[in-house]
This record gives C-alpha cells, structure tokens and sequence, in this order.
C-alpha cells in the first residue's frame, strides 16, 4: 500500500552500524499553543563577582540563550564559557567544545573552560552508557582543569562532581556513576542553594538517572519541579526549557510540558536540537502540524549529519499520522542515499533513526512483502539493528514465509540475549516484545490464534511496563495495537476495541490505531463511537494522499449506525 515504486529501489546499502547508544542526542511556536593568554597585565574576574554575567550568543553568531556562571578567568574567556554552557544545555556537543576551546585561546589558565571540555563528553545521557574512550577524554579534561588551577571551592567541587560520572569514584557501572554523580550535584545544590547552575545540573543529573522502569516518574518530577521554579526567573535559560521537556517526556505528564515546548526555539532558535526537541511534547499529544514544523527547522539547521536523522524519523512519524505518506516516503529516500554521507554513527544516536525510518514506514502502511524485503544494515546486538530484524519477521509472517520469520525471531533472541549481558534491561525488554510480536503472527499463520494473543498480550505488558525511549517518536507497531487486530480478526471486536484505546492513551490521535477503533466500534455495534474514531481519522488525514486502502472506509462507514 505504499506509493508507486518501492523505497529501495536503486538504493544499495551497505552500511557499518555502531551501537546507536554510544552517541549523543525544535517549532518556532507561538505562545498561544493549540492541540493543535597575551603579553601585559592579565584582568582576572573574581568567580565570586561574576554572578550577574550573562553570556548571549557566540561570536559566530549563533543565538543559544543566555546562561550565567562563575568562572574565575579573564572576562572574554568567561563570554566563551558561558555561551559553551548554553550550547551544552541544547546537546549541541562539537560546538560547545569549540567555545570551551575559545575560552581558553583567551585564558589558557582557564580551569573551567577545561572543566567545559570535560563534560560535552556527557553526550546525550539518553543515548545510554558513555563510552570508556569518551570518559577517558573527560577524565583528562578534569586533570587539565585541576592543573591550570580552581581559584574557588566552588570550581572544584563542579569538577570533583563530574569525576563521580566519569571516573571510578562513580562506581563501576554507568547506573552507579549516575546515581553517585546525581548525590555530588545535590550535595552542591545544598551547599550553593542561590547558584543557578548547580540546580539546573541537579535537574539534569536526576533525569539521568531515572530508571525507564518508574512509572511513577519520582526522579521526572523532582526534577520538573525545581527547574520550572527556577525558568519563571529565567525563562531565557536554554536548559531549563530543554530539560522540563525530557521531564515531562510520557503520555501522562505530556500536558505540563507544552508550555516549555512552545517556547524553547525561540530561547536557541539556532541550536538543531532545541528547534527539534519541542516534538517530543508535540508527538506525545498527537499534535501533527506542529511536530512537522518543528523538525523540518530543526533538519534544515541541522546540515548533513546525524541530528537531520533524528528529525527525519521524528518527521516520518508525523506524516504517517497525517496520511502524507509520499512526504514520509521522499524523507526515507533521501536517508537511504545519504548513509555514505554522514558522519560516523558513533557520534548520535541517528543511526537508530536511520534505521527506523524505513521499517516504520512500510509498517504502518501495511506494505508487507516491502517490509520482508527490508536489507540488512549492521550486525551485532543493538536495538538498532533489531529494528529491521522486527520489520522483516512481521513483514515475512504476514506475508506468508513462517520459516524467514522464524528466522528473524531467532536473531532477535539473540540480540535480547545480548542486551540483557551487557546490563542493558530497558532495551533487552523492548526486543522481547518485538521478538515475541514475531512470534506471535507465526502462530496466526500456523491457524493458532490462541497462543498468538498470548504472545501479543505478553509483548503488549513488556512495552507497557516501560516508556517510550526519546530516541523514537513511538513503537513501529505497538504491541497492543497488533493485539487488537487479532481480536478483530478472530471475531472479537469488542475486547479489540479495548486494546485500540489502550494503544490511543499513549499514542493519542495515532491514525492506524484510530482507523482500527472505529473499524472495531462499527463491528461491535457501537455506531456512535465508530463515528467519533472514523470522523478523528478523517481530521488527522485531511491534508494527506487519500491513497490509502482504509481511507474509503472512514469517509463511507464514518456516517453509518
């Protein structure tokens, strides 16, 4: 059911995918939001007089928010620390590090623009464990900063701080460090209860620490509620918008962070980042147009690398939910051809999207013998490469071939086998679903349709346990959306209903799901709400291809009891 001409025509691909986890991580919305060294004397700037600086842009212009900090160093190598930090706050790693560097051609004795260089080898911290080189590079940093001298107490407890995330001090696992770099950061907010700083890292130190397992968002919420106290004060502060947004980054606290979404672009319109971030909130609450915008800035800012991806999938989404399916399928074109182009993968998290985008996309469309034919990109045991291994067996076992999607569920085992060793319990979880999803439509072929509901309800309370991970827009098939189906297929289109609003209360206005709702409500003789589904279908579509095989349902079967 896609568009005329498969995506992969023409396009080989032969690409080496590293682990996406290694890596690091944006509507000009209106407020009104809707649904939808050097010779001579050397002047140095006491850290303790500095609190009233506020750093603006970079000298190459770049406009990132304001951010204000202590550092004892010369005056212009303050500036360049400053606009670092803002840049920082928007994950705009590289850049930040040439301010950092900046700062120190104007103050080589500058220990926290060392410091700065230290901590932009965080990388996105919801782009998994750090990389031991990248620690090691940090670690050096720390020393660099040490060596050139920490005036104050202060300096030294922001690098004593983040020796806890990078070094052994931490602990040995990633989850220890966090958690002991997390106490550091309190223990600073208590000491310095009127530096801005300290409390903005606090708020990010806690985010980053939240297991993926709370649903009962302890750590999202602490966080959320020291940092938005602090962005009435300083509603100008990139990371205060940035970090309310991941706080606030799950369907049932969706709603408290659209105020930071709408206004976070216009505090680092020049950050890709910031321009694309605003989506998350965008896309848990289904609000189509404004996510395009978002990541169509965002991707344009962006240029040729791995930040684009993220938009890219990000944007995919939202077409499909919208029924632009020939926009969504130009965007996955083009990410095909430009894999030779990027940059490494270990620098982002985009190889996931990458990965993403063209299985999502015959997904949803239903293009099953696509999706079986979906080629292999990269080996090993990330949730990136299970991306296509799930979208070929779905595929495969939809299409007939029970033996290739039983192959497929088998490398899916093995990279759930994989990711379980190496501590990583969030993903190992979510690749037993797509395995079991697998699984369970080999059943539906071999006529048992029994053991394939089971497996789909057990998959459905694997990914329901969890939240969505922000390095997808959302599932590629949800688990429970599946599930319905088969309750549909098998005549039970009443409990098939129940599983499409589970999925539409935490994918709200997902257009597949809400087709299949009113499909169910209709066969469930349930007129009134088959309407309210297929009139919702229509709304979300209205400005989409109308090539659709159910398109013609909603508009006919919409009006009927």
């Amino acid at each position: 059911m896609i568009c005329k001409g498969s995506v992969f025509a023409g396009v080989s691909v032969v690409f080496s995918v590293a682990f996406f986890l290694s890596g690091c991580d944006n509507d000009h919305s209106h407020p009104s939001g809707d649904h939808s060294p050097g010779d001579g004397a050397t002047v140095m700037v006491p850290a303790e007089d500095h609190s009233g600086h506020h750093g603006v842009a970079s000298s190459s212009g770049e406009d990132v928010g304001r951010v204000s900090f202590a550092a004892s160093c010369e005056p212009e190598a303050v500036e360049r620390v400053e606009v670092g930090l803002a840049m920082f706050h928007s994950f705009w790693f590289p850049q930040a590090d040439g301010a950092f560097r900046e700062a120190l051609e104007h103050d080589p004795t500058c220990g926290m623009a060392e410091w700065g260089r230290a901590i932009t080898r965080m990388g996105n911290p919801y782009a998994g464990s750090i990389p031991e080189a990248r620690r090691t590079e940090a670690l050096a940093a720390l020393d660099r900063a040490e060596a050139a001298g920490l005036p104050t107490a202060r300096e030294r407890e922001w690098v004593a701080a983040f020796r806890q995330l990078f070094g052994q001090e931490g602990g040995e696992t990633e989850r220890e460090r966090r958690l002991a770099w997390e106490a550091a950061m309190q223990e600073m907010a208590e000491r310095h209860p009127d530096d801005l700083e300290t409390r903005v890292f606090l708020g990010l130190a806690l985010l980053a620490a939240a297991p993926p397992e709370d649903t009962t968002f302890a750590r999202q919420l602490r966080a959320a509620e020291i940092l938005e106290e602090l962005f009435r004060d300083r509603p100008e502060h990139p990371g205060l918008a940035h970090y309310i947004i991941h706080a606030y980054d799950v369907p049932a606290l969706a709603e408290r962070g659209l105020e930071a979404a709408l206004r976070y672009a216009d505090i680092a319109p020049d950050a890709p980042h910031a321009l694309h971030m605003p989506s998350h909130i965008f896309t848990r609450l289904g609000m189509w147009d404004r996510s395009v915008e978002a990541n169509l800035r965002s991707a344009e800012a962006s240029g040729g690398d791995w930040e684009r991806i993220h938009a890219w999938d990000y944007l995919v989404y939202a077409y499909l939910q919208q029924g632009r399916d020939r926009e969504a399928e130009e965007l996955v074109r083009l990410a095909l051809a430009a894999a030779d182009e990027l940059p490494s993968p270990a620098q982002a998290h985009g190889t996931f999207n990458w990965q993403a985008m063209a299985a999502r996309l015959v997904l949803e469309l239903e293009s099953w013998d696509e999706a079986a034919a979906l080629p292999l990109a990269g080996e090993g045991t990330s949730p990136a490469v299970a991306i296509r291994h799930f979208a070929r067996g779905i595929g495969m076992a939809r299409a007939g071939d029970l033996e290739g999607a039983a192959g497929e569920a088998g490398r899916l085992d093995t990279i759930r086998t994989g990711l379980s060793a190496a501590g990583e319990v969030y993903w190992a979880r979510i690749v037993e679903a797509q395995m079991l999803g697998v699984e369970a439509w080999i059943h539906r072929g071999e006529g048992d349709l029994d053991t394939a509901l089971a497996l789909l309800d057990r998959a459905a309370a694997l990914e329901e346990e969890v939240e969505k991970h922000p390095v997808t827009p959302g599932p590629l098939l949800p688990a429970r959306e599946m599930h319905g189906e088969l309750l549909l297929e098998s005549g039970g289109p009443g409990e098939a209903l129940a599983s499409f609003r589970r999925v539409l209360e935490r994918e709200p206005h997902r257009a597949r799901t809400t087709f299949l709702a009113g499909r169910a409500a209709l066969e469930a003789g349930q007129g009134a709400e088959a309407r309210l589904h297929f009139a919702a279908y229509r709304e979300l579509t209205g400005s989409g291809d109308g090539t659709r095989a159910w398109d013609r349902m909603a508009w006919e079967e919409g009006g009927q009891d």
